[in-house]
């Protein structure tokens, strides 16, 4: 793309203040400057005016979860059938690493935070290490897929090849970079960052496989002979991953999603819970659950919204593929977004001053017909890291990981 067309799509979207510095940059600037033009989506900023009618909700009711009874019953057989389909090499795994270390005080990708006390361990490492059990029971490589974004590709890649790995192949490793979201001041008007660098954000963690096919991951997954595809969030250091079980339950179920759920320990808990929508699977987020949610019983009398998703999934690919065909429903989120103000001077708002655009997981969920809902043991896979001390914390995960005889 030349000036010129990158003028005139700025032209066509309303956005001619991208170019406001253009004569000012250096001849690096400006060429990166013009290839972010070239990639962005300018569609999505069109929806700012119609936020308030975005992703109306549906009815919803209880949906039924496969309880750890019914899956202790039936472990053995479900482990069976999911390392099969570990050995004949059908099942991949997705680390969704896109984030940086912000919430926890660094500036590094979240993924290399060292949650060690007396030695490194990062929490890239505690999740090959919890992937490496799965390797070493199957006897067979699973292909990880690790998404990261622009802000860290670099850091991330290097990251991998100086701590080699933490012992995993690297022929089964791929990484692939999270498509961008222009984001935005409340009139649609986009940000700038720098005076050559649009203000962006990742486009939410319902665009992994629109991301995968964009950098031709998609085609080798397919050549892998992938059916299924374990997607997991970077930031939960106990989770099992391509967990031989949970694959054997999904496939022996039928179901066209598996989605791995905790108890939760109060009723508002910050955690999306797995319900119909609509009659069709789906997850209601914390801040949608209203009172009468809350306090609703299912049919046993028990509390019927009661079990919160931890982002690990496992999707079939081909469904993937035709969730891709069709388009996510777009989600609009008021966020603090740093800013070039009229004078070109950097600043950093202290409240919301914009909309970022992203696409949900819960929305590919959605798109299914089917899904299980399968509960695991709170404190053996479940330690979020999303703040550096109390809640979901570096902290609490330190502690869930001592419980679990993980040396620190």
């Amino acid at each position: 793309m030349g000036y010129q067309e990158a003028y005139d799509k700025l032209e066509k979207y309303g956005q001619l203040h991208v170019l406001k510095y253009f004569e000012d940059l250096s001849g690096y600037e400006k060429e990166e400057l013009i290839a972010q033009i070239e990639n962005t989506d300018f569609e999505v900023l069109k929806q700012c005016g119609n936020k308030g009618e975005l992703n109306p909700r549906g009815k919803i009711t209880p949906i039924d979860v496969m309880q750890l009874p019914e899956i202790n019953a039936k472990r053995d057989e479900y482990t069976k059938i999911g390392l099969e389909a570990i050995k004949e090499g059908k099942v991949g795994a997705v680390l969704l690493a896109g984030g940086m270390g912000t919430r926890l005080g660094s500036d590094a990708p979240k993924g290399v935070y060292n949650i060690g006390l007396t030695k490194d361990v990062f929490i890239f490492q505690r999740l090959v290490e919890n992937l490496m059990d799965v390797v070493r029971q199957a006897d067979a490589w699973i292909p990880l897929y690790v998404m990261t974004s622009d802000k860290n590709h670099e850091t991330t890649t290097s990251f991998f090849k100086e701590k080699e790995y933490f012992g995993y192949n690297p022929d089964y490793v791929t990484f692939f970079m999270q498509d961008m979201a222009p984001a935005s001041d409340y009139n649609g008007k986009v940000y700038m960052e720098e005076k050559y660098k649009m203000s962006t954000s990742p486009n939410g963690n319902g665009g992994w496989f629109l991301s995968m096919m964009k950098w031709g991951v998609v085609d080798k997954i397919k050549a892998a002979g992938v059916e299924w595809l374990n997607v997991f969030a970077v930031d939960n250091v106990l989770q099992r991953i391509a967990d031989p079980c949970f694959v054997g339950a999904t496939i022996a179920t039928n179901s066209a999603v598996g989605a791995k759920v905790v108890k939760k320990n109060a009723p508002d808990e910050k955690v999306g819970a797995m319900c119909l929508e609509d009659g069709r699977p789906s997850i209601v987020e914390y801040y949608e659950m209203t009172e009468e949610l809350m306090n609703a019983t299912d049919a046993k009398g028990e509390p019927a919204y009661n079990f919160g998703v931890i982002l690990n999934y496992l999707f079939r690919e081909k469904d993937l593929e035709e969730i891709a065909a069709r388009k996510l429903p777009l989600h609009i989120v008021e966020k603090k977004i740093p800013y070039l103000d009229e004078n070109g001077m950097p600043v950093k708002p202290e409240s919301p001053n914009g909309y970022k655009f992203e696409q949900l997981v819960l929305d590919m969920i959605h798109e299914l017909d089917s899904c299980l809902p399968y509960e695991v043991v709170r404190n053996y896979e479940f330690a979020p890291i999303k703040n550096k001390t109390g809640v979901d914390s570096v902290e609490s995960a330190r502690e869930l990981c001592k419980e679990n005889g993980i040396e620190l």
